[in-house]
């Protein structure tokens, strides 16, 4: 086991060498928004998908270990081959706004919204930050998954399959893709699950034809209009570039908007010289400022998702000295079909 007085190159060269020890069995998979040492040391770096994605199309590798949260770690256990383990450094790191939505409150909505406006009137599209019961619920009600570059395509599939789009848990991916396909606002309800009928009146519900969960991400709500108002006075020519998860408001005035993978994208192609403000989580920002030394990367606003932020170098060493043992995360079978089902769903559909 690690010990305190451990030095950090000591840990690093300890996770190194169990890292050579295992070679091709072992896959250290790193969310974009993991603290960098973490992200050295990793096999692969990206979105929770893509990296699900990999880890499941590696026949060699029976360990994979995924450096993120929680719900990251069971969309890899939900595609993974019969002969690999899923593990996660930190059992703790978890995602606020996955844990805005359960499964109870969620049926209790579907059955209030049905019985309003009939049977096989809505479908359910669920976020990839949920929980593998939620990508269940909509696998057995003839829903998918989607993620925050795919959503305008799983809302277009969706409304092609019935009259209503039920989206949780995030409201703000749900406007903001709402609006990229100019859906009425008068057509958008929100439903807070801690109030009656969501807090909406059976007419509202009836017309509404997206309906979008009460839940936020803490990391992404942290940015505001002033923000971005600040930063064009401080830094007249420069580019603005939000993830989808922040507000309406602040969306309308930046210059681009995408997923992780699309702001490093963004990033890396800006011409050399130029200014980037960046409205994402802090590490990633910092990382790209370092992978961009020809560009001034800024972030919009300090924001640390504290979660991701638990996985340091004494969790991943402490894992990888128990392979196949610590903080395993494994799937019910019956969920795992269910959840696989909306997911492969959501592979079906054109980016």
């Amino acid at each position: 086991m690690t010990k305190e007085f451990t030095t950090a190159q000591d840990k690093e060269a300890r996770i190194r060498n169990i890292k050579r020890r295992l070679g091709k069995k072992l896959l250290i998979l790193t969310h974009h928004y993991q603290r960098k040492e973490i992200v050295d040391l990793g096999d692969y770096r990206g979105d929770s998908f893509g990296l699900s994605q990999k880890a499941a199309r590696d026949r060699k590798a029976q360990h994979i270990v995924f450096c993120g949260v929680h719900f990251m770690a069971e969309s890899a256990a939900i595609l993974a081959q019969p002969h690999q383990s899923v593990q996660i450094p930190d059992l703790e790191a978890g995602c606020w706004m996955a844990n805005m939505a359960h499964m109870e409150s969620v049926e209790k909505a579907w059955d209030e919204i049905t019985s309003l406006s009939g049977e096989g009137s809505l479908v359910p599209i669920v976020y990839m930050n949920s929980d593998a019961a939620l990508k269940a619920f909509c696998g057995r009600h003839g829903g998918a998954v989607c993620t925050s570059s795919n959503a305008p395509s799983a809302f277009q599939w969706g409304f092609a399959q019935r009259e209503k789009v039920f989206f949780f848990p995030d409201q703000h991916l749900g406007r903001n893709t709402a609006n990229r396909l100019s859906i009425s606002p008068d057509l958008t309800v929100v439903w807070d699950p801690e109030k009656p009928l969501g807090d909406n009146t059976p007419e509202a519900v009836k017309r509404a034809k997206l309906i979008l969960w009460n839940g936020f991400c803490l990391v992404h709500t942290r940015f505001q209009e002033e923000d971005i108002l600040n930063m064009r006075k401080r830094f007249p020519g420069a580019k603005i570039v939000v993830h989808p998860e922040c507000t309406q408001e602040v969306v309308a005035l930046a210059d681009a908007v995408g997923s992780t993978s699309f702001i490093v994208k963004f990033v890396r192609e800006a011409p050399p010289g130029s200014t980037v403000i960046v409205g994402t989580e802090i590490n990633l920002i910092n990382r790209l400022a370092l992978e961009n030394p020809d560009k001034k990367i800024f972030e919009l606003h300090y924001s640390l998702c504290p979660n991701m932020f638990k996985i340091d170098l004494d969790a991943l060493l402490s894992t990888l000295e128990e392979i196949g043992r610590r903080n395993l995360v494994t799937v019910p079978d019956g969920i795992k079909a269910d959840a696989r089902l909306a997911m492969d769903r959501m592979l079906s559909l054109t980016p």
